[in-house]
């Protein structure tokens, strides 16, 4: 859970500086994606017009 956490923060850090004006944005969210991670993987969503980076699932493999 804490490499999650770990990059769930790095993602969030990079979407900051991708999208620096994110209530302004008028167009579609950019594709979601799926991040590996030691054990198993997490999925993920940016909405940027609510400046949030959401983790949608969490999969453990139990390693």
């Amino acid at each position: 859970m804490a490499t999650v956490s770990c990059r769930a923060d790095e993602l969030v850090r990079a979407a900051e500086t991708l999208h620096l004006h994110g209530r302004a944005h008028r167009g579609i969210d950019p594709k979601g994606g799926e991040i590996i991670v030691s054990g198993g993987w997490f999925r993920y969503q940016v909405v940027l017009r609510s400046e949030r980076v959401y983790i949608v699932q969490i999969t453990y493999l139990g390693f």
